[in-house]
């Protein structure tokens, strides 16, 4: 478990839920309390009786359900006191390594099949609770974002940073919308790895001197873009709903506290959007997989009509030719031509006239002629 006690000059990190507590809120700034969901099961009376003494208020035992939901959609639900919002986040290896119990195993996704890039869409949930100077998240063992922010955070606080225009989040709802932007943008990161893969099976589909055969793999891939199409479109739904209840807060007392309140819409409108990119960028893989795959039917059945009226010109230049080998080879006594000493060079002189008459009009049909590759 990492505390860190936050406001606009410093950032203190400490991990005693006792002493924070008996110390109480901050005169300035808010509190980020971030646990594992391991911790806030085996913890959740402390942690309930830390948020009690500080704010006065305790999680409801649905969101505490919630908030230790392995399986749990993106969504956003509030109450009077505090806000709850869960965004699920790209697994790291595309495993789950909660313990959903002290002492036993860890509990694991099954494998996926196909590239490495489409095995890297499995999520986990991310739980926060806003409270107005408390930011209470639950990620999940080995969840990296939360250190990785952490230690941004620290960053944030420096002379250096503050010299430079950065500055830390200015409330616990910030703070909230910071760590989902980040989650977000993990998402945005797979944009290049997905399109060059599927860019890579179109180009094999299409090619018609290849044989593609990952067909397995290429089926993967589709369902984990739709797979990852729905988790998106809860993410939005969540944002939404966040953005609407957003709305409903009070105005800012003070032009800094309304600069404050607009910075939250803006910064909310932003994670939307990211979100809207993801998913139409998922949508327009989906499509151009779905296209590629009719493109590859479509040439394969080209590919086949050529091959079937190239044969069928054959069949037809040698029917005349079969005809006349017939006629010539039946068992009459007299037959024209059959005795003459010429009658051979005449039969095959024929034959190759018509021959070359029937290459000629099928070749003026184009019937014969090569599509360009």
């Amino acid at each position: 478990m990492r505390i860190f006690t936050i406001n606009s000059t410093r950032i203190v990190e400490t991990d005693d839920l006792d002493a924070l507590a008996a110390s109480g809120l901050p005169e300035h700034g808010y509190l980020w309390i971030a646990c594992t969901r391991v911790e806030l099961e085996r913890l959740q009376a402390q942690i309930q009786a830390t948020l009690l003494a500080l704010c006065g208020v305790q999680l409801v035992d649905l969101h505490i359900s919630d908030l230790l939901n392995q399986q749990l959609p993106s969504h956003y639900d509030y109450t009077s006191q505090y806000d709850v919002l869960v965004f699920r986040r790209l697994a790291a290896g595309g495993t789950e390594n909660d313990e959903p119990q002290p002492g036993l195993p860890a509990l694991r996704s099954p494998k996926r099949g196909g590239p490495p890039v489409l095995r890297r869409i499995d999520t986990s949930p991310v739980g926060f609770a806003v409270f107005d100077q408390i930011l209470l998240s639950v990620h999940p063992s080995d969840c990296a974002i939360r250190d990785a922010y952490a230690d941004k955070l620290r960053h944030s606080a420096t002379a250096e940073s503050r010299a430079t225009g950065a500055r830390p989040p200015i409330s616990s709802a910030d703070l909230m919308l910071r760590i989902v932007n980040q989650m977000v943008d993990a998402y945005l990161g797979l944009r290049r790895q997905l399109t060059h893969q599927l860019d890579h099976w179109q180009t094999e589909l299409i090619n018609p001197r290849t044989r593609f055969n990952n067909w397995a793999a290429l089926l993967e891939a589709r369902l984990s873009l739709h797979h990852l199409d729905e988790i998106c479109e809860d993410q939005r739904s969540a944002m939404q709903d966040w953005i609407e209840a957003l709305k409903t807060w009070p105005d800012g007392q003070t032009p800094a506290a309304q600069r404050d309140r607009d910075l939250l819409h803006v910064r909310s409108r932003d994670v939307l959007e990211h979100i809207e990119r993801v998913v139409h960028h998922v949508r327009r893989l989906e499509q151009s997989a779905e296209t590629a795959v009719q493109m590859h039917f479509s040439a394969q059945s080209h590919r086949t009509n050529e091959i079937m009226r190239t044969l069928t010109v054959l069949t037809a230049i040698f029917l005349p030719l079969n005809l006349i080998a017939g006629i010539f080879g039946m068992n009459f006594e007299f037959i024209p031509l059959l005795h003459q000493s010429n009658g051979f060079w005449l039969a095959m002189s024929l034959m190759a006239t018509t021959a070359c008459g029937l290459v000629v009009f099928f070749w003026r049909k184009r019937y014969l002629e090569r599509s360009a590759r």
